[in-house]
């Protein structure tokens, strides 16, 4: 029952446009509402990084990426439909979030995350959640909650208390960028 309080708890601050610290698919997470730009900003600060590099987004369903980009490229169901780690893809023309989150080329990247809190957290926010490591840019991503900065750890609204023991090493998703007219770049592997 831990799990569904911290969820009720995490989408109390989320809805009220605060940060959460949370376990993703990938690392431990900064999030927020991906459609609030307050928010975005306030994730932008905490990282102390320039607005100009964009974050991604979670979402729990496959069906639920139709909602913030304007053409969804066959190929990407497909990829999604045959990928067996978190697979973050970057969509062109995304609509309906907030604009310091998308790319200066109307790109923003997208992961359906299949992992359980994560998931259930996106299926009950039912709004995009804004998914970045949690650390001050420039520093190294850290793989478990003991690594993350108590800098970074009180500059959020809550830290959820789920998975904090949990020490294994997870690797960042890969990425890959989908260009109009189904030009595919892989950046991460």
């Amino acid at each position: 029952m831990e799990m569904h309080d911290e969820i009720k708890k995490a989408v109390e601050v989320l809805r009220s446009g605060g940060i959460i610290l949370y376990p993703s698919d990938t690392v431990w997470g900064l999030g927020c509402d991906a459609t609030n730009a307050e928010a975005v900003k306030r994730i932008f600060d905490i990282k102390k990084r320039a607005d100009a590099k964009a974050m991604l987004v979670l979402v729990d369903n496959p069906s639920r990426i139709q909602g913030y980009v304007e053409e969804v490229p066959d190929m990407a169901w497909e990829l999604i439909e045959v990928s067996d780690k978190p697979l973050t893809i970057i969509y062109p023309q995304a609509k309906n979030l907030a604009k310091n989150l998308i790319g200066d080329d109307k790109s923003i990247g997208i992961r359906v995350t299949k992992e359980a809190f994560s998931k259930l957290l996106c299926e009950r926010f039912r709004i995009p959640l804004v998914s970045t490591s949690a650390n001050v840019s420039g520093e190294p991503t850290p793989a478990n909650f003991s690594q993350i900065s108590d800098e970074i750890k009180s500059a959020v609204d809550y830290v959820v208390n789920f998975r904090q023991n949990d020490t294994t090493q997870p690797k960042p998703s890969s990425i890959i960028k989908l260009g109009i007219g189904n030009v595919i770049q892989i950046i991460r592997e």
